[in-house]
C-alpha cells in the first residue's frame, strides 16, 4: 500500500500576496490620477475665473497716464486700491459708483486753487483748467484789447496763482485855457505929454488842449495832452502915450516991493538947477519917461533853462522868466534892479552866472532854439534904473 502524497498547488502563496499588492497599488495610481485631474480642473476654472474677473484700466491723472489692474468692480473702489483721494471740485471722467470694464479709460483732474481780481472785485475759485485763458474763457469773462491781464493769457495754472484784469478805458476831453493879452504902450506925437488914452481894448486869447485821460478799473491813473489849438486869438491892450510938448504958459509981469522979488528969484533959480540936473539923466523908451541911475555898453548872450545843469531858479529865489529874467555882474548891476536894455526892453537882475563878469548880460529864453539863435550882440545900450520898474504917469 502506497502513502498518499497531497496534491501541490501551482500558485504558490506568496503569489497570491504579490497579486493584491499588484492591486493595491494600481488602484492608489488611479486614485492619485483623479486628484491630480481634480486639481488641474479645479485650477483652470480657478484662473479662467480670475482671467475673467481681472480688468485692465487706464488711469488719467492730471495728464499722467498710467495702466492698472485691478479686480474691483467699481470705480471708487479702483481708487481706493490705488490710494487715490478726490475732492470736491476734482473732476472725474466716471462717477464714482460706476462700474468698471476692461480697457476703460478714467480721466481725473485735480483742482487748483486760484484768486481772480475782475472789475475791482476779488474772488476765491477752483479750477481744473491749464492755462489762464481757458479759465477766463470758462467763467465767461470778456477781454478787450486794451485790458491788461496778469499773468499772461497763456501761463500755466497753478495752485494760489493771482490772476488780475485790469479794465483800461480811455477819455478824450478838451480843456480850455485863457491866453493873456499884453500891454503895448505906443508914442502918441498928437498927444500932450503926461496924457494917455486906450487905442485898443486888450482880449485874452483861448488856447483848447486836448486832453487823453487813462482809467484803471474806474479810477484815474493819468492824463496827458495829446494836442492844442488856439480857438480864439489874443487881442493886445494898446496905450497911446502923448509926447507932444506942453505949451508955455505966459506969465504977467507984476510989480512989487524989491524985498519980496529976492526971495522967489533964488527959489527959481534952485528949482531950474534941480531940473536941469534931473533932465540930464531922464529919458522916455517905449512911451515911458523914466529916471536912470546910469547908463553902460553891454555884450550881450542868452541861455535857457532847458540846458543841460540849468536850474529854474534864479540868484534871487525867483524862477526864471522869459520877459524878464536877466543875468548880471552884481559888481555892476545890483541883484533886483530893472534895466532899459536898447532893442530888447525892460528887464529885471535876478541871476548870476559864473561866466557873466564886468560888462556882460545874459537873457533868459524858455526855448532852448531862441537862445542859441540870439547869438552875442554887442555895444547894446542899458540904462540902469533902480528897484522900482518905471509906470507910466
Amino acid at each position: 500500500m502506497g502513502i498518499f502524497q497531497p496534491e501541490e498547488s501551482h500558485v504558490s502563496q506568496s503569489s497570491s500576496m504579490s497579486y493584491g499588492m499588484r492591486w493595491k497599488h494600481e488602484y492608489l495610481r488611479q486614485i492619485s490620477l483623479a486628484a491630480i485631474s481634480s486639481i488641474a480642473i479645479t485650477l483652470m476654472v480657478l484662473l479662467l475665473v480670475d482671467s475673467q474677473s481681472r480688468k485692465q484700466v487706464h488711469l488719467i491723472v492730471d495728464g499722467q497716464i498710467k495702466s492698472v489692474e485691478t479686480h474691483t468692480s467699481l470705480i471708487q473702489e479702483m481708487l481706493d486700491e490705488q490710494a487715490i483721494t478726490l475732492k470736491a471740485h476734482d473732476q472725474i471722467s466716471i462717477p464714482l459708483t460706476g462700474t468698471i470694464q476692461d480697457g476703460d479709460k478714467v480721466i481725473i483732474d485735480h483742482a487748483s486753487p486760484i484768486q481772480l481780481t475782475v472789475d475791482g472785485k476779488t474772488k476765491q475759485l477752483y479750477t481744473t483748467r491749464e492755462t489762464v485763458r481757458d479759465v477766463i474763457h470758462d467763467l465767461g469773462i470778456s477781454i478787450k484789447g486794451t485790458d491788461k491781464v496778469q499773468p499772461a493769457l497763456t501761463a500755466s495754472v497753478a495752485d494760489q496763482m493771482d490772476i488780475k484784469i485790469v479794465r483800461i478805458n480811455t477819455q478824450s476831453v478838451d480843456r480850455k485855457e485863457k491866453l493873456p493879452f499884453r500891454v503895448i504902450k505906443t508914442a502918441d506925437p498928437s498927444l500932450t505929454a503926461g496924457t494917455v488914452r486906450v487905442a485898443q481894448q486888450g482880449k485874452a486869447g483861448v488856447m483848447t488842449q486836448h486832453i487823453e485821460k487813462e482809467y484803471h478799473d474806474g479810477k484815474l491813473i493819468s492824463m496827458r495832452m495829446v494836442g492844442k489849438e488856439v480857438s480864439a486869438k489874443t487881442m493886445d491892450k494898446i496905450i497911446a502915450v502923448g509926447t507932444k510938448k506942453r505949451p508955455v504958459a505966459v506969465v504977467a509981469k507984476t510989480t512989487v516991493a524989491k524985498a519980496t522979488v529976492k526971495p522967489e528969484i533964488r527959489k527959481t533959480s534952485s528949482n531950474k538947477t534941480a531940473a536941469a540936473t534931473s533932465s540930464n539923466n531922464r529919458v522916455s523908451k517905449a512911451g515911458v519917461d523914466f529916471s536912470y541911475k546910469k547908463m553902460i555898453n553891454v555884450s550881450m548872450t542868452a541861455y535857457s533853462s532847458q540846458e543841460p545843469g540849468i536850474g529854474t531858479r534864479t540868484a534871487t529865489g525867483t524862477r526864471v522868466t522869459e520877459g524878464r529874467t536877466i543875468a548880471v555882474d552884481p559888481s555892476v548891476i545890483p541883484l533886483g534892479w530893472w534895466v532899459y536894455i536898447e532893442g530888447v526892453g525892460f528887464r529885471r537882475a535876478e541871476d548870476t552866472g559864473g561866466a557873466i563878469k564886468g560888462h556882460k548880460i545874459d537873457i533868459y529864453y524858455d526855448s532852448l532854439k531862441r537862445a542859441n539863435s540870439f547869438g552875442r550882440k554887442s555895444g547894446l545900450k542899458v540904462y540902469v534904473i533902480g528897484p522900482v520898474k518905471p509906470q507910466l504917469n
